[in-house]
Order: structure tokens, then C-alpha cells, then sequence
């Protein structure tokens, strides 16, 4: 079952990449733990003012609704 929620994340990620690459970014599946999945964004998004609506309204809700159990989405700051 884990695996099978990383391919959806990795699956979603793939398909928003262009988008984040578009603006100057990137982004990084790190883990899936607790229902949360962490992410490393990159480039320009790293400290772009708009990072929290990325996460939540775009990224978030990309993979809500192939992981309806999903929690939040973290950006870790590495």
C-alpha cells in the first residue's frame, strides 16, 4: 500500500513539475509519513512569497484527491 501512495505522489509531482519549472523552481518528493507528504521546493519557489499557496491550494489538493487520507503537504527546509 506505501508504495503503491508513492508512485500516486511521485505520479502527481511528475505531472505539476512543468508548472514549477515554468516559474523558476523545482520540487522534491522527500517522504510520505503520517498521512503527510514532504517535499524540498527548489529555485525560485524556495523563497517565492506564494510557497504556502503552492503547497496547500496546488500541490496539496493535486494529491487529495488521489490520497484522500492526506493530510498536509510540508516543505522541509533542508
Amino acid at each position: 500500500m506505501e508504495n503503491e501512495i508513492q508512485e500516486k505522489i511521485l505520479e502527481t509531482l511528475n505531472q505539476l513539475r512543468p508548472y514549477i519549472n515554468s516559474e523558476g523552481g523545482d520540487i522534491e518528493f522527500i517522504r510520505y509519513e503520517d498521512d503527510y507528504v514532504y517535499v524540498k521546493l527548489y529555485g525560485a519557489c524556495a523563497n517565492c512569497g506564494f510557497k504556502d499557496y503552492t503547497l496547500q491550494d496546488n500541490i496539496y489538493e493535486a494529491l487529495k484527491e488521489d490520497i484522500p487520507t492526506l493530510k498536509g503537504v510540508i516543505n522541509v527546509e533542508l
